[in-house]
C-alpha cells in the first residue's frame, strides 16, 4: 500500500507542476539516469552474474534494451512519415509502450518485495522501503513519459493506476511462485537500456529545448542525488 500510494504521489506531483515543465522533465531525467545507473543495473549484474562471451549477460540485455527502445522509436516514425506526418512529432505508441514497462518494473517491485518476505522479514522491510522510496519516481515518470509522447490526460492517468497497482499485483503473485534470480537480472539489464534510451534521447533534451537554464540542469542532478540517497539509506 505504502508503494501504490507513493506511486500515486510522483504522478499527480509531475501533473500539478504544469508552469514549470522544463524543471519537471529535468527532474525526471535526473531520476531516471539514477535509478538505471544506481539502482538497476547493480541489482541486474548482481542477479545475473555469468558471463556471454566475456560479456556479463546483463550488460548485454542493457545494450539490447538500449538498441530496441532506438528502433521502436525510429519504426514507428518512419511509418508516421510515409502517411504523410512529420517524423519530428512524437508517436503516442512509443510513450504507452514505456509506460507499460514502467508498469512491468513496478510489478516487479512488487515480486521482490514478496520474494524478500519468503527469505526473511529483515530484508523485506529493507527492501520494501526502497522500492516505496523509488515508486515516487516511478509515478512522476509514468505520468511523464505518457504526456509527453502526445497521449490525452486520460492515457496517462489510466498508466499511472495500473503503475500504482502494479506492485501490489507483483507481491500477491509471489504466494504462487518465485522468480529465479537469473530471469531477474535479465530483465532489470533490459529495462534499464529502454530507460537510459528515453532519458537521454528524448526526455532530457526537450528538458532543455526551451529552457536552457541553470535550473534545469539543477534539477536534473537533483534527481539523479535523490536516488543515490534512496539507494544508500536502502543499504
Amino acid at each position: 500500500m505504502g508503494a501504490f500510494l507513493m506511486t500515486l504521489l510522483g504522478g499527480w506531483a509531475a501533473h500539478r507542476i504544469t508552469d514549470r515543465r522544463h524543471l519537471v522533465l529535468g527532474f525526471a531525467g535526473g531520476l531516471m539516469l539514477g535509478v538505471v545507473g544506481l539502482d538497476l543495473l547493480p541489482e541486474a549484474l548482481e542477479a545475473a552474474g555469468q558471463d556471454v562471451f566475456g560479456v556479463p549477460a546483463a550488460l548485454l540485455c542493457f545494450v539490447a534494451g538500449f538498441l530496441a527502445a532506438h528502433m521502436v522509436e525510429r519504426l514507428l516514425a518512419v511509418r508516421k512519415a510515409a502517411h504523410g506526418i512529420s517524423a519530428a512529432e512524437r508517436t503516442p505508441q512509443v510513450g504507452l509502450t514505456a509506460a507499460a514497462a514502467l508498469v512491468g518494473h513496478s510489478a516487479m517491485d512488487g515480486v521482490a518485495i514478496g520474494a524478500a518476505f519468503q527469505v526473511g522479514e529483515g530484508v523485506a522491510v529493507a527492501v520494501a522501503v526502497a522500492v516505496i522510496a523509488h515508486d515516487f519516481a516511478d509515478g512522476f515518470n509514468t505520468y511523464t513519459i505518457t504526456d509527453l509522447y502526445g497521449n490525452d490526460r486520460h492515457r496517462a492517468l489510466l498508466m499511472l493506476a495500473a503503475d500504482a497497482v502494479a506492485p501490489l499485483v507483483g507481491a500477491a503473485s509471489t504466494l504462487f511462485f518465485t522468480l529465479p534470480a537469473g530471469f531477474l537480472g535479465v530483465y532489470l539489464g533490459f529495462f534499464g537500456g529502454v530507460l537510459l534510451y528515453l532519458a537521454t534521447s528524448d526526455i532530457l533534451p526537450e528538458a532543455h529545448h526551451t529552457h536552457p537554464a541553470v535550473s534545469t540542469l539543477a534539477c536534473t542532478v537533483a534527481g539523479a542525488g535523490f536516488i543515490w540517497l534512496v539507494v544508500g539509506l536502502a543499504s
